[in-house]
């Protein structure tokens, strides 16, 4: 704790210092690579040593020389071995993004260090340095127009939000990209260009998942299958944590818990549930054992400064660990998944990829470890890919899945990432504690992440670390239906963490709970469907309804789901709530009594809501009936859009997809005229309507058919 406190120390002593030093800094080439899209680099910039980015979908091509009206600018220095990008802000400005943190939403004031760590509950580091690295900062100004930062660099590095905008990186000069907007949300659409968006997921990955380390053996998973349809609990996924493994060698089955792994996949298919499997970085030094001899005879492992394997104690013991620069250990990586899948495994969890390396400095590898590369990526230190090496092994895991699953959509979920990552692979916060804390935090915790370009996340719903109490449970279960990423998961030794493990009362507190989301499905299919056009968080702050609403900035108990649908929490005291008349909504099914958990649903004014019939699990998912929630804005009038197709395979991409867009209007008191169109070749035809008008006076509801493009509907 001591040297912990003395490094936090030293970083602060050299900002100041630095700033203190103004006349070092200087600001070198510039140029506009979009209109709103401006790059700096400083003068000493060696490609070499930086390049090519991992942030960047493509190498972008600059578009002329950076105009003189443009404001926000990027100064550079070096000092006390570091290399140093500072922007100044403007008093008024609020800061976010920053990526996986720790903190209140609003980060004015704070100080991350971007290095992946291991670290179980958030206690090391102050929770300033978690498994994840986006440097990355999202600005909004005083009048709600927006700009972002964001530092191309994978080095070891700090991100300083005490003063101005500073990054201090442990590797040589770096470039930054300046992005303009004339709203918070303009400048991630903006990003997304950049960094990418996130694949369209299969359906079923936006269910409700169980998880726990870990359910072994087999038929304890059969158990929980059984007992969740037995219930009527809403479900799509089991996971399998490395327990499943033969003596926690990747890529086995242990002959004693899961010696039949293709019946249990079928089981659970026969019950309409998924099953995802872990698969970790570190190979077991065993000579017979396959994995571990493939890649020794292709010579794919992290070598050491001196040329030899590097070798670290992981679960299986020794272990050694793939090189992901090279291209030739992608592909065998890849390779590793054909009889993988071919098992009936639907998804991976990539896990421990920081890496963490339980004997190694900072529990990971030595920094002077060597990764060799490619034509494309030079050969370098570990300090240099440490923290893009859980994106390249989920990148490679995807490719792999991919390749042998053609007509499915992969899932991977990574613990370790970097940003633009999310273009492989879904994340969790890691290993947080059973805690009221925690629970709180993690609701700045992953809007922090969706701001950093990141919107499929979410934490262990319950903890991880710890026992839940019934109550915690209960209030947990009923905000986490709302997360993008909703999965329940608990560690070894602790208590049991399904929903009925609580008691009579909490298990129905989150049938409740999960019944609500699989209604509002359609409502999550289309924000992803969104997200992966255009990078919109899923989930989104409050501030988001009204950047210029100074008020809001600092909400973070209260969130959005998408733009229309404002949830809050039973237990928040002190939210602050947008401007206009958000009314609230109860969903069909939500009529019984309230139970003292459930969070508090309203609706935008404006907004048409689309939602589904209560299903057990996406297999069911149907459009069939279909219910629209109709809030009228103060011109009597409302729109809102809905996404469909297949639920899984690529078909949508040659147009066999529907996107249905609604408007309404009233016409007097008890009438509305209800418009709609469709682009897109897949079927898309409710037989059944429900029409639910929400206004001040309470709901009404009407069940119609969709007969024509625009028709009157009376109430």
């Amino acid at each position: 704790m001591i040297r912990a406190r003395a490094t936090r120390q030293t970083s602060y002593t050299i900002i100041v210092l630095v700033l203190l030093l103004g006349e070092l800094w200087s600001q070198e080439r510039a140029a506009l690579i979009q209109n709103d899209i401006a790059v700096f680099y400083p003068a000493d910039f060696d490609p070499s040593r930086q390049l090519p980015s991992f942030a960047l979908e493509n190498e972008p091509e600059e578009q002329g020389a950076l105009p003189s009206s443009w404001s926000t600018r990027v100064h550079f220095s070096e000092a006390f071995g570091k290399s140093m990008a500072y922007v100044e802000i403007a008093d008024g400005t609020d800061l976010y993004g920053t990526g996986e943190v720790t903190g209140e939403l609003r980060r004015n004031g704070s100080s991350i260090e971007l290095w992946n760590t291991d670290n179980y509950t958030y206690t090391r580091h102050f929770g300033r340095r978690l498994y994840q690295s986006h440097p990355w900062v999202l600005a909004v100004r005083e009048d709600g127009s927006a700009f972002g930062v964001l530092a191309d660099n994978t080095w070891k590095q700090e991100l300083s939000l005490t003063t101005d905008i500073m990054f201090l990186s442990e590797g040589g000069p770096f470039r930054v990209f300046i992005i303009e907007g004339s709203s918070p949300q303009a400048v991630l659409r903006k990003l997304s260009g950049l960094i990418g968006t996130i694949p369209l997921p299969p359906l079923w990955s936006l269910g409700y998942h169980q998880c726990r380390y870990s359910y072994y053996p087999d038929s304890r998973v059969r158990e929980i299958a059984d007992t969740f349809r037995e219930k009527r609990l809403p479900c799509d996924v089991i996971w399998m944590d490395i327990h499943y493994m033969d003596e926690y060698k990747i890529f086995t089955f242990s002959p004693e818990k899961f010696p039949d792994p293709r019946s249990t996949n079928a089981y659970l298919h026969d019950k309409d549930f998924k099953s995802i499997w872990m698969i970790d970085p570190g190979v077991g030094v065993e000579p017979g054992y396959q994995v571990y001899d493939t890649g020794s005879e292709q010579d794919v492992w992290v070598k050491t400064a001196n040329g030899n394997n590097f070798i670290g104690t992981v679960w299986p013991g020794d272990c050694v660990f793939p090189d992901f620069t090279r291209p030739g250990t992608a592909e065998w990586w890849g390779e590793l998944y054909k009889d993988f899948m071919a098992t009936g495994v639907d998804g991976v969890w990539n896990d421990m990829n920081e890496p963490a390396v339980f004997n190694g400095p900072g529990k990971t590898m030595p920094l002077d470890n060597v990764h060799r590369g490619s034509d494309i990526i030079p050969e370098d230190v570990h300090e240099r890919y440490h923290n893009v090496y859980g994106m390249l092994m989920v990148k490679a895991s995807r490719n792999g899945i991919l390749k042998h699953n053609p007509e499915k959509r992969p899932f991977v979920l990574t613990r370790s990432n970097f940003i633009g990552g999310q273009r492989y692979a879904a994340t969790w916060t890691g290993d947080n504690l059973a805690s009221w804390d925690h629970l709180k935090l993690s609701i700045p915790m992953s809007l922090n992440i969706g701001l950093s370009g990141q919107p499929f996340n979410g934490p262990d719903i319950g903890g991880f670390s710890g026992n839940a109490s019934p109550d915690l449970f209960g209030h947990w279960i009923s905000i986490g239906a709302f997360y993008p990423f909703s999965r329940a998961h608990t560690s070894r030794r602790t208590t049991d963490q399904e929903p009925w493990s609580f008691g009579p009362k909490i298990e129905a507190v989150a049938r409740k709970a999960l019944e609500r989301r699989y209604r509002l499905l359609p409502y999550i299919y289309t924000l992803f469907y969104k997200s992966s056009q255009d990078g919109s968080p899923v989930m989104q702050p409050v501030f988001f309804a009204d950047p210029t609403d100074l008020e809001l900035r600092r909400e973070d108990e209260a969130f959005l789901l998408g733009p229309d649908l404002l949830v809050i929490p039973k237990w928040s005291s002190r939210t602050k709530l947008p401007g206009g008349n958000w009314r609230s909504i109860t969903l069909e099914g939500d009529n019984d009594e309230e139970d003292g958990y459930q969070a508090d649903l309203r609706i935008r004014p404006g907004a048409i809501l689309p939602c589904g019939s209560l299903i057990q699990s996406t297999v069911d998912y149907s459009l069939d009936t279909l219910s629209l929630y109709i809030s009228f804005d103060n011109r009597d009038k409302a729109s809102g859009r809905l996404y469909h197709d297949a639920g899984d395979g690529y078909a949508y991409q040659d147009g066999e997809y529907a996107l249905m867009y609604f408007e309404a209007e009233k016409r007097g008191k008890r009438s509305i005229l209800l418009s709609h169109s469709t682009e897109g070749s897949f079927p898309l035809k409710p037989v059944l309507l429900k029409i639910t008008l929400i206004s001040d006076d309470g709901q009404r509801t009407i069940e119609t058919r969709l007969k024509k493009k625009a028709q009157r509907i009376n109430f």
